[in-house]
């Protein structure tokens, strides 16, 4: 399953950051974070709740930048 999320992100090199914690959150199998559209398209893996793995990779991400926002 692909879906794409509206993030809040105040630099480039912190939304490459939150790219790869994005990637590396188990249950998504790929991730991409657009820094200009501040957009970010994620495969879940299959069998996963996309809900609960987002969250989890918000986590992830605030731990990078703690302003950093990923819209569900």
């Amino acid at each position: 399953m692909k879906k794409t999320y509206k993030v809040e992100v105040d630099c480039a090199a912190c939304a490459e950051k939150m790219q790869e914690a994005i990637k590396n959150t188990e249950g998504i199998k790929d991730a991409s974070l657009s820094f200009m559209t501040l957009k970010c398209k994620v495969e879940f893996e299959d069998d996963v709740d996309p809900d609960a793995v987002i969250r989890l990779a918000r986590e992830n991400c605030k731990k990078i930048e703690d302003d950093m926002e990923i819209y569900v």
